[in-house]
This record gives structure tokens, sequence and C-alpha cells, in this order.
């Protein structure tokens, strides 16, 4: 299979025990990068392995692994400068730092902390944020409810990946807790808008593409420079106020019902690592324009699942998915964004949208789950329409083959909303 290496091979084991249990997120095959801090704040870039870090600061102070000989680009506890060098140095470092942690090296006394013993941040400066619409199940789910099944999708959207500019400065790490939003509100039957917290507060299962390197403005780029592009993906949970959006969207889309807060995954598992799990987009029902086909399989093979845990209750289970249901890859939405010539820059985010496959219990979002609110589901300790105070959202991820490689989870709790100015 194209792009694979000694880095993706199944026997491979480590000398860090807890990497080499069956169905851990973390083997030696994935080294996803996150940055964490321990008692005294500062942080650091490291790799997952098992359910230890290996710290790649350390070993950059020491010469040990020197991603851009001459400086340092791990000093700042913040992957963008070690994303800025590209594929090549991506692609030695991953490789050297296998080699480190392969179970024929050995231990040799390398700088490791236990996850359970750090605080994890942002892995990125998120330089933009943009959130896309590239599930066609999802896109045909909400039309349907909103528009009817004869007008469900816009008449672009077999055409090419809708996509709107979102807020980067909301975007959190897991863990963090997402406060309700105030809102613009207005029901049918209602005169005038009013201010209030939203009521209709809901989650959207996404897989989130993190740019490693960016094109010059004026200068677009082809499906296959998309994906090289790409340094890795994390999950993203782009939370939503309904009601708001319902009221605010037209003419022009979401604003205040997606800027309150964006979660993503703290490990950012990179495109190397995915490479066995490439499979194509879903059969075409309309041509794309050339500069939108792919020659290369850039969707990915991943198990998704929803989980929502009351305050005080246990989780249950809400949805089970795969993001190969995307309509659009990330390397598609990519391509579209920079056709206008765009400039593209480290750090920048791009969002699947909603992923939703086409069985009822395979739908990453509550309005769809629920039918905008007509059918409760069931929870631990009662029913859910839309999110409640105190409830916990937890997405996670994961590729399953010769090994599984895990995204970890990404997870948030609301917390009520503020007074109103």
């Amino acid at each position: 299979m194209k792009g694979l290496n000694a880095t993706h091979d199944p026997a491979r084991r480590s000398w860090v025990d807890s990497a080499n249990v069956p169905g851990a997120d973390f083997p030696i095959q994935n080294l996803p990068w996150g940055v964490c801090s321990e008692g005294d704040g500062t942080r650091r870039v490291g790799v997952a392995i098992g359910d230890r870090i290996l710290d790649v600061t350390a070993l950059e102070a020491d010469g040990v692994v020197e991603p851009a000989p001459g400086r340092r680009v791990f000093g700042d506890g913040i992957l963008n400068p070690f994303m800025a060098l590209g594929p090549a140095a991506w692609s030695e470092t991953r490789a050297a730092l296998a080699d480190l942690l392969d179970a024929e090296t050995g231990e040799r006394g390398l700088p490791l902390v236990a996850q359970a013993d750090v605080q994890m941040h942002l892995p990125i400066f998120v330089r933009s944020y943009t959130d896309f619409y590239a599930s066609r199940e999802h896109a045909t789910n909400v039309g349907t409810m909103f528009r009817g099944a004869e007008n469900a999708l816009p008449p672009n959207w077999l055409h090419m990946p809708i996509g709107y500019n979102g807020r980067a400065s909301t975007v959190v790490v897991s863990g963090t807790p997402i406060r309700r939003p105030l809102g613009q509100l207005k029901g049918p039957e209602e005169d005038a808008p009013r201010l209030g917290p939203s009521q209709k507060l809901d989650i959207e299962l996404e897989l989130g593409a993190i740019v490693g390197f960016g094109n010059p403005m004026g200068q677009p780029v082809t499906t296959a420079q998309a994906w090289e592009m790409i340094f890795g993906f994390v999950l993203l949970n782009d939370w939503s106020a309904r009601d708001v959006q319902v009221w605010e969207y037209q003419p022009l889309g979401p604003f205040q019902a997606k800027a309150f807060g964006t979660t993503i995954s703290p490990w950012v598992v990179t495109r190397e690592a995915l490479a066995p799990f490439l499979v194509p987009t879903p059969e075409r029902a309309l041509p794309l324009l050339p500069y939108l086909e792919e020659r290369a399989a850039y969707n990915l093979d991943l198990l998704l699942e929803v989980d929502l845990a009351p305050e005080g209750q246990g989780a249950t289970t809400l949805s089970q998915t795969n993001a190969r249901h995307l309509y659009y890859s990330a390397a598609q939405q990519l391509a579209h964004h920079a056709m206008s010539g765009c400039a593209m820059e480290t750090g920048d985010l791009l969002g699947s949208g909603t992923i939703s496959g086409a069985a009822p219990d395979s739908r990453g979002s509550l309005l769809e789950m629920t039918w905008n609110g007509r059918d409760p589901v069931e929870v631990q300790g009662g029913t859910r329409t839309f999110l409640q105070d105190g409830d916990t959202v937890t997405l996670r991820g994961w590729c399953e083959g010769a090994y599984r490689l895990g995204f970890g989870v990404c997870a948030g709790t609301i917390l009520p909303a503020p007074e109103a100015p």
C-alpha cells in the first residue's frame, strides 16, 4: 500500500509494555502528538505511547532528535513550529521516535511521564477555523427536517464541500467545560426575539484536519497537494445552539450559534500513521469539477462513537458511525478552501461537519437522533432531546485493522448560562 513504511509494521512492539496491550489506543504504530504540563505548568511537546508520554521537548534539548538542526522547534510547547517544517521532517522525526521506543532497541532511560499525571493543552495554535458540511447523510437529515425530503440538499451540495469560517478563539482542548450560550431566540409564534439561554444545545460529531503548511495567496492546490499539506487529525465536537441558529442563520449561515465553543481531542494522529486505514469517498451522485477529483483514497475508515453522561450518572452510547461516510474528504475540503487563492496557513483547523451514517443509531447530532426533539433518546436517569446543564459528552474514535490506532477522547461538560448583560 502506498505510503507505508517501517513505522506501520504490525509486528513491531515497544519496550513500553502498555503500548502492546490489545486494544490500546496508542501502540508504537500510532505516536500521536500532544502538549502537556506537570506541576510547574511548563508546556512540553510529546508523543503518546501506551499510557505514557515521551517528552520530545527534552529529547530535542539533549540533541537526541533534531528536526531542524541548529534551532529548536519544540521549546515553546506548541506544535506549529514543527508542523511548519513540512512532511519530510515529520516523517523523519516519527521514524526516529519509533526507533527509540522499539522493543529491539530496549529501554535507555528516556524521559517518560504517565498520562494520568499531566494536564493536556491545545496541541496547536489554531490560526483559523473552518467548519464544513461534508456528510451527505447529515445534510439530508437536516434538510428533510426543515425543507422537506424533496428539497433536502441545497442545489450546490453535490458539486462542492460547503463551509463557513468559524471562530478560532473558542477552540478548546478536551476536558474544558462549555458554558451554555446566551443568544437571540424567537419562536414561530413570537412577534419579536428575546435574549436568553439556548434551550436546544447540541453536539456535532466531527473530524478535524490540521494544516501543517500552507499555500501562497493566489495559488490553488490539487487534492493530492492538499493531502500532503495536512499534518494530522483530531476528534472535534462543534457544540451548536440550534434555537439560536434557526433565527440567525439566514442569509449568511451560523454565527453566534457556533461561536461559543468547539472542543478538540488533545492528541493529533498524524496523516502518516493513518495510511493503512485510507478508503475512497462514497460513489459520486454527480460528477465533480476536475479540481475536486481524487486519484487516491483520502477518506478514513475511522470508527466513531458518542457517549452522554448526565451529572452523577453513568454514560450511555448514543451513536456509533464511521468517518468513511463523509462525501467529501479532508483533502477535497482543503482543495476547495484554497481554490479561490485563499492562503492556508500552519495551524488552520478544518472541521468536517457532523458525521452521520444511514442508520438512526449512527447519527452524529442530537438534532438528528431526536428528530429536532420529537423522539427523545434514553440516557441513564431519564431521557434527552437536547443537552442539559451538567451533561458530559465524550467522543471516541479508532481505526481497527492489524492493530488498533486510537484518537483518545474528546469530552466536555455543560455549565449553566451566564447572567444576561
